[in-house]
């Protein structure tokens, strides 16, 4: 079951809201779900149900909640634009500190864990290499991360890419990241394009996402999950 919780950024005492979900069965680890650039939708809520059911607590900050709270848009043009604005308006560094609060909220439990899906994927990136308390990371699609490839890391980062991505150029990410990161596992899906962890999706390969979630579950337990 989620419910909606209220967290406290640091970095200037910002309350925002989160999707909360407890374990089922045994607690495994605290896992931070964080958003594709449009806002926390029903695939969101998806994926928080699914780690959930693996027994992590989980979090799935609504990071634009500075611009527009409770933010939730279409996969579509307008959608993507209005996206777009609220990360100019909100900018990196807050929603980097309001997925510390989650880290930090879910810490004394137990290790934690950050999964994020196209701007989620880069911020994940981003947190492993600025943020303190993650034990491990899986990053999707994010367009941020070949830009930020000699960012040095803080936790484990696995990367997901599809073959199919018209954003962004996996065989061009793969190689930045062979250069400034050799461990860190980047895996091509080569039936799925941008956006293919969301079931139903036209660039979804259901194939793909399950593999892609077995092997960011396999990072996880090897860094501390239950």
């Amino acid at each position: 079951m989620t419910e909606t919780v209220t967290l406290t950024s640091a970095i200037d005492g910002f309350d925002f809201t989160a999707a909360h979900a407890a374990p089922q069965g045994e607690r495994k680890g605290g896992i931070v779900v964080v958003q594709e650039i449009f806002g926390l939708d029903q695939y969101v809520h998806a994926d928080v149900a699914r780690w959930s059911a693996l027994g992590f607590e989980v979090l799935a900050p609504s990071i634009f909640d500075r611009a527009a709270p409770g933010f939730v848009a279409e996969h579509d043009p307008k959608g993507f634009q209005t996206g777009v604005a609220h990360v100019g308006a909100v900018g990196i560094d807050a929603m980097l500190s309001d997925i510390q609060a989650c880290i930090d909220d879910l810490a004394p439990r137990g290790p934690v864990f950050a999964v994020g899906y196209c701007l989620g994927g880069s911020l994940v990136w981003l947190a492993a290499g600025k943020l303190k308390g993650l034990a491990a990371g899986a990053a999707y699609y994010g367009s941020m991360i070949a830009a930020n490839a000699e960012l040095p890391l803080n936790a484990p980062v696995i990367v997901h890419l599809g073959r199919k991505d018209g954003h962004i150029p996996a065989d061009e990410v793969k190689a930045k990241l062979a250069a400034d990161h050799p461990e860190t596992p980047v895996h091509i899906y080569e039936n799925s394009g941008h956006g293919f962890n969301n079931d139903g999706r036209p660039d979804s390969d259901l194939d793909d996402a399950k593999l892609a979630r077995r092997r960011s579950l396999a990072l996880f337990q090897a860094h501390g999950a239950g």
